[in-house]
């Protein structure tokens, strides 16, 4: 999948949701236990509701890696059938991998070659070695941890270099000799929101996917204000406040609303900005 494709969903849907599919078993609604497999059902149901209001999906692997050859059925089944009943649809594995060498080499095939998933999200803090691997899939996007939205982020990549900038804003530089707005993105949290400016002026023409709205109490406005570019230029994730806006027998319903709430923002922010026509 390439950029251009990516915003031509946004212009057809008026939409940058990303829907993620943090399915935490421990919190799905009980009816689904009596499925053969509760968390496929769970997605498929998610899926199905949100589909028309969101550009991507995101499933967090730790919450199927945590349940053994189940979960990792579960996330196959998943993966396949988005990608079967739902092509133009975005679809990120956040891994955050980070390794060197052949191991690196083999999580780019894991997530390219085995998983058929458009981008992964990596870590770059093991440096170029760790990153490239997953660069030479044509079509394939990595994500980069630049700014993340957790409160231990001010451990490390707010530290000052000699230079005086600061560490997050040297690994985004650096890694633009890897690789442009073709194939690379980065990841920065909607809690921090008002460092994008900062951030665009690095990369005013990259993605952006920006965790952090919904239950972690981000602004989808200032996200906006801050972050939108003439391609809209992101990808805003929700995923507990839209997966579990209910556990009971009507959670799609439930989803579908407020994936539709988020979209109609959505609309309206990128109509104020100017990326689309009322």
């Amino acid at each position: 999948m390439t950029y251009d494709q990516i915003f031509e969903q946004i212009k057809a849907k008026k939409s940058f949701l990303c829907v993620g599919l943090d399915s935490d078993l421990n919190k799905l609604p009980q009816h689904l236990m009596n499925e053969e497999d509760p968390v496929f059902a769970f997605n498929k149901a998610i899926v199905d509701a949100t589909a028309d209001y969101a550009i991507a999906f995101k499933p967090n692997l730790a919450f199927y890696e945590c349940n053994g050859i189940k979960g990792l059925t579960s996330l196959m089944k998943t993966v396949d059938y988005i990608n079967e009943k739902y092509p133009g649809i975005f679809l990120i594995a956040d891994a955050k991998r980070g390794d060197i060498g052949n191991t690196s080499k083999m999580y780019a095939k894991a997530f390219f070659e085995e998983h058929p998933f458009d981008a992964v999200t990596v870590a770059p803090y093991m440096g170029s070695d760790s990153v490239t691997p997953f660069l030479s899939y044509a079509g394939k996007f990595v994500i980069l941890l630049a700014l993340t939205s957790n409160p231990g982020a001010t451990d490390f990549q707010m530290i000052l270099n000699k230079e005086g900038k600061l560490l997050y804003q040297s690994v985004i530089r650096e890694s633009l000799k890897w690789a442009d707005e073709k194939n690379m993105m980065y990841v920065v949290g909607a809690t921090r929101a008002e460092m994008l400016a900062d951030i665009r002026k690095i990369i005013p023409n990259h993605c952006l996917l920006v965790p952090g709205v919904g239950a972690q109490g981000g602004s989808l406005e200032e996200v906006a204000e801050f972050g939108m570019n003439k391609k809209c230029g992101l990808i805003v994730n929700a995923s507990r406040s839209v997966i579990f806006a209910s556990t009971g027998t009507d959670f799609a319903e439930a989803a579908a609303k407020e994936a539709a709430s988020m979209q109609k923002q959505m609309a309206e922010l990128l109509c104020n900005h100017k990326v689309i026509k009322q």
